[in-house]
């Protein structure tokens, strides 16, 4: 299928973005990567009457670290965090995830900050998010910079924090302590991701604390049978991928020989 008819507006800084956005209304919509809007645009879930272009916003395109957080802007694609040192070095979540993205094609092109923006609950970087509680920076159609909280930019399904008129410019990943670390696993497309934070805060790591982990994870876990499998299957997928991350995530820490 082809899209519905649309405008292209082409933006060449924030500010020029931000009031185009807030020229043309709740039907504009961001293109960054394009690689979750475009095939929603090509089966008409997404019917937008102008796409407001940033790629060539260079300013939006960085990851640095400072003031104990790495800053990702919102033309970042995926594959810079999947190559740059800094990342494979010290935000081990950040690197499993970039390289789980899809394929390589997607990440040549995918962007973080897209990708939290469209909040696919089947995502990978609104997960890694939460996980990590990361903030979003959201620029104003006033000019003004607001920061919002992970827990409160992610509204619902495919719905954000973001308001008519304006645009979301970063996201900040707090720095982990030399005591912190996570990890990300996945199998092909996932149903779900499940913390059991409440399970795990503040108790010592034991097998038998993993395996506790794992069963709640299956316990919470609510999927839809498909051509992928069985409910039952994939209930046992998210126990196994819960127990894998706590052991991983402990693994880097140095943490071994448990009971």
């Amino acid at each position: 299928m082809f899209p519905a008819p649309f405008d292209y507006y082409r933006a060449h800084s924030v500010d020029d973005a931000v009031q185009a956005l807030a020229r043309f209304g709740d039907d504009a919509r961001i293109l960054a990567g394009g690689q979750s809007l475009i095939p929603a645009m090509r089966f008409r879930l997404a019917r937008p009457s102008v796409l407001v272009d940033i790629n060539a916003i260079d300013e939006l395109a960085y990851v640095r670290e400072s003031d104990g957080h790495l800053a990702v802007g919102a033309g970042t694609r995926d594959f810079a965090l999947e190559t740059a040192p800094l990342i494979a070095q010290r935000y081990l979540l950040l690197a499993d995830t970039s390289a789980l993205v899809a394929d390589p094609v997607v990440r040549q092109m995918g962007t973080v900050v897209g990708s939290l923006c469209h909040n696919d609950p089947a995502g990978d970087w609104p997960v890694t998010a939460l996980a990590a509680r990361a903030q979003v920076s959201i620029r104003t159609p006033g000019g003004a910079t607001r920061t919002v909280a992970i827990d409160d930019f992610v509204v619902d399904s495919y719905t954000t924090a973001v308001g008519t008129g304006e645009m979301a410019v970063e996201v900040r990943f707090p720095t982990p302590g030399t005591r912190t670390s996570g990890s990300y696993q996945k199998i092909e497309r996932k149903v779900g991701d499940f913390a059991a934070e409440k399970l795990l805060a503040g108790a010592k790591p034991s097998k038998d604390l993993i395996r506790a982990a794992m069963r709640e994870a299956e316990k919470i876990a609510d999927p839809s049978p498909d051509n992928r499998g069985s409910v039952e299957y994939k209930k046992a997928m998210a126990g196994v991928l819960v127990g894998r991350a706590i052991a991983g995530a402990l693994e880097r820490l140095g943490v071994g020989g448990l009971k």
